[in-house]
């Protein structure tokens, strides 16, 4: 099950520093090997619930084995310093849903085994 990378980098304070750049040079050689591939970086930000400082940084992976394999690589390691150094952030690997999921089928299920979420007769 393909799993994802997702960071909420807050705007740096000041000019980019060179290191950020570097990091943006270096960075796509270390999710080659894992797989990995940017799907949002930096892109425009429609806040419509709440507040959302900062960009969006989404990268897909084909599981999450390989998403973390990624966070703990040498390689990533290496870099990650030339970014947190400079921009403050959140950051998850998570797992995403497999193929024709359904959220009705999940509301089901939990009605089925939780008996919280039984209707009142």
């Amino acid at each position: 099950m393909r799993a994802y990378l997702l960071a909420r980098l807050h705007d740096p304070s000041g000019p980019v520093a060179a290191d950020v750049l570097e990091y943006l040079e270096r960075v796509q050689s270390t999710l080659d090997p894992f797989g990995g591939r940017f799907l949002v970086h930096g892109g425009a930000v429609a806040v419509k619930e709440g507040s959302w400082p900062g960009g969006v940084v989404l990268v897909e992976f084909p599981s999450l084995r390989h998403a973390e394999e990624f966070y703990d690589s040498p390689a990533y390691r290496d870099i990650k310093p030339l970014r947190t150094a400079h921009i403050e952030g959140d950051l998850i690997l998570v797992e995403g849903c497999g193929p024709g999921h359904d959220a009705a089928n999940v509301a089901a299920a939990l009605r089925a085994e939780v008996p919280a979420f039984q209707d009142d007769p």
